[in-house]
This record gives C-alpha cells, structure tokens and sequence, in this order.
C-alpha cells in the first residue's frame, strides 16, 4: 500500500514535534507499507519505504498553501498513486478521489468560550484562523474519509458542527511520557507557582498579571515563572524565557501549575502536572475537566476572573489547599502513533 503524508506547514515547534514523532514511528513500525512525506524541507533521512519529497516554494506564504490544498495538489498527487492520503495539518487535499485522513488538532473552529474580532488588531489573526481557515477546516472534515482527532471533547464538538457520523471521528491521545520517576516530594514550596505559555492571546498572560496585583494589594508573597521573555512589570511575576524540559519537570516538583489558558487541543502541562502530583489552578475548560477527571488536586477558576484565581492561589500559600498524593495517575507509556498508522492504513 502507498500512503501520502501531507505536513507541508509544520516547519517548527510543536507542529515540528509531533511530525518527527509520526515519522520516526512510521520507520520503527510499519516496513510493508511505502510512505511518501510531503513536507516543506528535507528534514529527515529516507529509508527503504520512507520517501521526502520537499516543496519549499508551498510554504512561503499561506495563499501558495491553500492554492496546493485547493487546486494544484490534487494533480501532484494524483501523479504519485496513493491508496490513502493522510494529512496532518488539519486540511485535506481537495479533489482527490482516493480515500483521505485528516488528523484534526486546531481548537480554535471548535471551541465557544471566546469568539475573536476581526476589528481588534490584537485579536485579527486569532478570528481568521478562527472564522476563515476554520470554515475551510469545517469543510475538509466533511469531506474526510476519517478523521482523527487528540480528545473526546474535541470529538463531540467536531462531530455536533461539522454534524458528521460519531464513527468517522476517532479520539487517539497524543503520546504522553511516564513521568512518575521524577517525582520528589521533598522540594515543593507553597509560595511557588508556574505557567508554561507563550504570548498566545488565548493563553491569558493577562489574567494573571491582574492577580498579581491583586495578590500584592493582599500582601500575599508569592512567586510565578511565566516562560516568555518579557512583561508588565509586576512584584512577584518572573519572565524566564523557555527552559529545557527537564526544569519544567523540576517546576512540577517545586510549584504548582497555574494554567489560564482557556483554548487548547490537549494541555500538555496538565497531563504533565498532574503524572507529578502538583496542585494544579486551571481556567474551567472542557479539555482541562477532561485531563483532570478525578484529579484531586485540580482546582478551577473561570478564565476571566482574576479574583477566583487570587483566591485559590492564596489558599495555596497558606496551605490551606494542600497537595494529596494518594491518586496521582499515569498515561499509558505507549506510542500512540501506532495507533493512528493503524486507523490510516485501514483505508
């Protein structure tokens, strides 16, 4: 069977990520099937029956893109004789008449906390993926052959608007390392708090600015590392930049999660803390009740409400919330990735 993976956009961070995980588990996985990659650079060896075909001139700007998911794809396609096309970047190829899967990880289409204006600069390119290349994404799904996607919530949603059968869509969890080996109970300090974020809007930096100030006026002592360069500046508040991935393991042990995020596929962070046994100060979402079910430290807060948040965060400086270490969980050590080359190549 020949099986076309169309990943043109990643090109880095976690779109990079989760394209080398595939592409190594495709190598160690499956030998009898031929695989084709078609990817923006050459960015991994081929083998036996891995094939790189690079396209560059495709992701120079987001309308050569579209331009190859909407017309000229489908003829350089056409031209390799796929059994199955697989496409990792939410958007399928449009055209084509063999069978297609599209591995659905943009939220943004499916989620109804926050509808963003395309008449606010900061919020502008946050509504056109939102409204513009979500519909196209709604129409890809309608489309597909099978659509793979990260949650049940995410699920539901895709399957409720897109209004397409529940067995088209199926939930695989993204590979979630076993963590439980670096637990130490010893190292961990109430006054310490931690958010891995980026300057993403939906990520809501802000809100936690305005509860420090809060916890300031309250001469609540407390300390939060934000993992971006830079800020307002607030007492208490730390901008350190990205740090390598064994110190966010460290932060775990050390502090407690506080994530106001309220947009998100999955939520890392909250699988992540949670396998540590940190306390965990979460935006009341649907994906984080969905990693945190049954998580006894997991407490929530509404993603605009600065005061709820200063409230749990102060309970948690005077201890009066208290981490318990009698239910901490663990995913499944399992490449997940076998998974999704099973759901392709049963087409």
């Amino acid at each position: 069977m020949r099986l076309v993976v169309n990943n043109i956009a990643a090109s880095s961070g976690g779109a990079m990520t989760v394209l080398k995980d595939f592409y190594y588990s495709v190598c160690e996985n499956d030998k009898q099937n031929e695989w084709i990659f078609l990817l923006s650079d050459k960015y991994f060896e081929e083998t036996e029956n891995v094939k790189i075909i690079s396209l560059p001139e495709i992701k120079k700007s987001v309308f050569k893109k579209l331009c190859f998911d909407f017309f000229t794809g489908k003829s350089f396609i056409k031209k390799l004789k796929p059994d199955v096309v697989f496409s990792m970047q939410n958007i399928i190829t449009f055209g084509l008449n063999v069978p297609q899967v599209v591995y659905v990880h943009q939220p943004l289409p499916f989620q109804n906390i926050k509808s963003f204006s395309i008449f606010k600069s900061y919020e502008r390119k946050m509504a056109i993926k939102q409204f513009l290349v979500g519909g196209i994404i709604k129409a890809s799904i309608k489309r597909a052959n099978k659509i793979i996607v990260q949650t049940d919530w995410m699920k539901e949603a895709v399957c409720e608007i897109c209004n397409i059968e529940k067995d088209r869509v199926v939930k695989i969890l993204p590979n979630v390392k076993n963590l439980s080996q670096y637990i130490d109970k010893g190292s961990y300090d109430s006054k310490k708090f931690f958010y891995p974020t980026s300057e993403v809007i939906y990520k809501n930096n802000k809100l936690l600015l305005e509860t420090g100030k809060l916890l300031n006026k309250d001469n609540v002592k407390f300390e939060v590392d934000l993992t971006i360069d830079s800020g307002e500046t607030v007492d208490g508040v730390n901008y350190i930049g990205r740090i390598p991935y064994e110190e966010v393991i460290n932060k775990y042990n050390t502090a407690t999660l506080v994530f106001p995020s309220y947009i998100e596929t999955f939520g890392y962070p909250l699988a992540e803390a949670r396998q540590m046994g940190a306390i965990v100060l979460a935006a009341d979402t649907k994906f984080a009740r969905e990693l945190l079910a049954g998580y006894e430290n997991a407490y929530y807060f509404n993603y605009d409400d600065s005061n709820a948040l200063a409230l749990l965060m102060k309970q948690v400086v005077c201890e009066e919330i208290k981490r318990k270490t009698d239910n901490i969980s663990t995913f499944d050590d399992k490449d997940s990735w076998i998974d999704v080359i099973k759901e392709v190549t049963k087409l």
